[in-house]
């Protein structure tokens, strides 16, 4: 397992001002929403993340918006999957959130993804997110991720 190949898979590919086109628009979601993250420790099927909600993360009443945390779930979902040295983030099958607190503009926010099971074909981790000055859990997510390489017909 390699870190820094998982920090590189989750770097924005393009500047979000490269990017143009409706089919281009998850690609500028996903930069968008993960400006700012860092990855304090990436181990064996295990990824550590934390960032500041900013104003540019937050509604207008100051909240980290519930589709920043849906999109980091997803992304850090996918690291945690290279992280174990599987060859694959997989593709999504199924991303379950459970919304039990907000995060205010200014806190810290820190985010662990384990991996739960990596099986032949399917996989499936847990990404929660908790307030890092009170380890308060503000949400949490499961991750299932189809992972078998599709044959080419």
């Amino acid at each position: 397992m390699d870190p820094e190949a998982v920090r590189r898979s989750l770097e924005p590919t393009a500047l979000s001002k490269e990017v143009v086109g409706p089919a281009s628009a998850s690609l500028r979601y996903d930069a968008f929403a993960l400006t700012g993250v860092r990855i304090d420790a990436a181990e064996h099927g295990r990824l550590l993340c934390s960032f500041v909600v900013t104003p540019r993360i937050a509604s207008p009443a100051g909240y980290l918006l519930s589709g920043v945390t849906a999109t980091l779930a997803d992304q850090l979902g996918s690291g945690v999957f290279l992280s174990s040295g599987i060859g694959t983030s997989g593709v999504s099958l199924e991303l379950n959130l459970s919304y039990v607190d907000v995060a205010s503009i200014g806190e810290e926010i820190e985010v662990e993804g384990k991996l739960l099971r990596a099986g032949k074909s399917v996989g499936v981790v847990s990404v929660d997110f908790r307030k890092k000055k009170t380890g308060k859990l503000i949400a949490q997510a499961r991750h299932t991720k189809y992972l078998a390489v599709s044959s080419k017909l």
